[in-house]
């Protein structure tokens, strides 16, 4: 399946509610394989699963509603979509497997209800009202970054639903006393951690970092901890700015990192400033011997900088080369559910023809979640799936999941790392290596940088 258009997503479901009302026969939602477009409204609540009917004497199947928020436009458009695509998938291979069969009979399919949040953390706390609300959304997802996710956080919490949130790290939405929301993602406490690691072990003469970072929820937060982090291991921080979420001219912040002489940069924000930041740094030739910034280097599309990607290292939520397997969760006590990351990555690939990034394993792995929480629930209560989340010991594809049961930290995730992975050349291309942790490492770090 290639990526749905919206509109023609749009006029199929409009098309099927037509003809459902033409026949008068019962109420159907876009058939399993489609996505509901952005600005458009299923019908609320829960109907007839599609394609299925009850068998004498057995409850009616239910279709759930899953309301989300988009970044079809604005600068989280690249995230956010391939988020969005890996919960779509997910959805897509529940339903075409029949659905979730609860104890009673009640068989469950999905639906979403979805609309474009315009990367606006306004136009977020509107829409994720308006799924709780008028839409009726069983069960929310967060809307790609720690900013929109902590607006639309605030919304679930106040109606009850819950929400997993995916495409946030930020700590800080798990220390408002919110019980309903529940995190996939790594925290952003532990976001750059790796990467200092990391230089340690490839250089213990390196000593002075500079951080230059996006000013937003999620990356302060990052740099904050990873500070702190390399302060407490010997490092001298010798450079600490922040820049505008809309910066796209990075001269300025080259020219204080050149004065400070660092052995490493730090920081980052999100894809596009990321990238231009990366661009610029090798446009001037600085004479820096590591780089890890955040997000930008993991999605598979960072390689369209050429050479000013090579050796840009960057902490990823997941990579396809990354294995959990039904074996380790076993190991590790832990449940497990879902498909291989080999499985997941082919699935991807024929649905979208491309490469899913960390964002798109993202979004399938807070699928999968959910339907852990209901199937180990038995049920769609609210409180009983709260239950089943805080009694999670899961591992999926993704890495495993577990989360903190405490007043002052609840939904925080406990369980799931980074890895560290680095753009190098093999032959004439970009590939993109974990380089850290060495026990998953696919290649040596690249080092020091050759500028």
């Amino acid at each position: 399946m290639k990526r749905t258009h919206l509109w023609s997503a749009l006029v199929l479901v409009l098309a099927l509610v037509l003809g459902a009302c033409a026949s008068g026969g019962t109420t159907t939602t876009a058939a399993p394989g489609t996505t509901a477009a952005p600005g458009t409204t299923a019908a609320p609540g829960t109907t007839a699963a599609p394609g299925t009917t009850a068998a004498p004497g057995a409850p009616a199947p239910k279709v759930v509603t899953i309301g989300f928020t988009a970044s079809v436009t604005g600068k989280f458009n690249t995230s956010s979509t391939r988020q969005v695509d890996g919960l779509q998938l997910w959805m897509d291979d529940v339903n075409n497997a029949g659905g979730i069969t609860l104890g009673d009979g009640t068989v469950i399919t999905f639906k979403a209800v979805t609309y474009d949040d315009e990367s606006n953390k306004d136009r977020v706390q509107e829409l994720y009202t308006k799924l709780a609300t008028d839409d009726d959304a069983d069960f929310l997802i967060s809307p790609y970054s720690s900013g929109l996710t902590a607006a639309s956080a605030v919304i679930a919490e106040q109606y009850g639903k819950v929400m997993i949130t995916t495409g946030a790290a930020s700590d800080s939405v798990y220390t408002q006393g919110y019980t309903s929301v529940y995190q996939v993602y790594t925290p952003s406490s532990r976001y750059l951690t790796s990467s200092v690691d990391l230089l340690t072990s490839l250089d213990p003469s390196a000593k002075k970092i500079a951080f230059v970072y996006e000013n937003s929820k999620f990356s302060t937060g990052v740099v904050k901890a990873a500070k702190k982090y390399a302060e407490d291991n010997g490092f001298d921080v010798v450079l600490f700015e922040g820049y505008d979420p809309e910066t796209t001219d990075f001269n300025p912040f080259i020219n204080k990192i050149q004065a400070a002489v660092p052995d490493a940069i730090l920081g980052g924000g999100h894809f596009q400033d990321g990238s231009a930041f990366a661009r610029q740094l090798y446009e001037k030739n600085v004479p820096v011997k590591f780089v890890s910034l955040l997000v930008a280097p993991p999605e598979p599309t960072f390689a369209e900088l050429g050479d000013a990607a090579l050796g840009i290292a960057g902490p990823s939520q997941w990579e396809p080369a990354v294995k959990f397997t039904e074996a380790s969760a076993a190991a590790a006590g832990a449940d497990w559910i879902g498909l291989s990351s080999s499985d997941f990555v082919s699935e991807y690939k024929a649905a979208y023809g491309e490469e899913p990034s960390y964002h798109s394993a993202g979004g399938y792995a807070a699928g999968l979640l959910l339907q852990y929480a209901i199937q180990k629930a038995d049920s769609l209560d609210n409180d009983a799936i709260k239950a089943a989340l805080d009694a999670t010991n899961l591992v999926t594809f993704f890495g495993p999941l577990r989360f903190d049961t405490t007043a002052d930290f609840h939904g925080l995730q406990i369980a799931h790392d980074m890895v560290v992975v680095q753009w190098q050349k093999s032959g004439d291309q970009l590939v993109k290596q974990i380089v850290w942790p060495k026990a998953g490492a696919t290649a040596d770090a690249v080092y020091p940088l050759a500028r």
